[in-house]
């Protein structure tokens, strides 16, 4: 089952409505990578199994598009990526 938005967009304020946006986007295309990636590794067929996983690559490129323009709309968000980057970085030095 695909993931649904968790907000009603049209209760956001305007204020937020791009950073929902942006993270709606991010939604949609983490369901396209696990659905594409589920049916590659369900498939016995390799040329199906070459395009679908080529096909989730392209969606965790945009992943990273919309990722990249929530950072800018968001520097909350940017600050405790950051954070969480630093803390996985101590934990495995460990």
């Amino acid at each position: 089952m695909l993931s649904k938005i968790p907000v009603d967009l049209k209760n956001v304020s305007e204020e937020d409505i791009d950073k929902e946006i942006l993270r709606a986007g991010i939604i949609a295309e983490l369901d396209a990578v696990n659905l594409y990636e589920q049916m590659a590794n369900l498939t016995k067929n390799e040329n199906i199994r070459a395009v679908l996983m080529d096909v989730a690559k392209e969606e965790k490129t945009h992943i990273g598009e919309f990722q990249a323009l929530l950072l800018q709309f968001d520097p909350q968000q940017k600050q405790e990526l950051e954070a969480g980057a630093k803390e996985v970085e101590e934990e495995l030095s460990k």
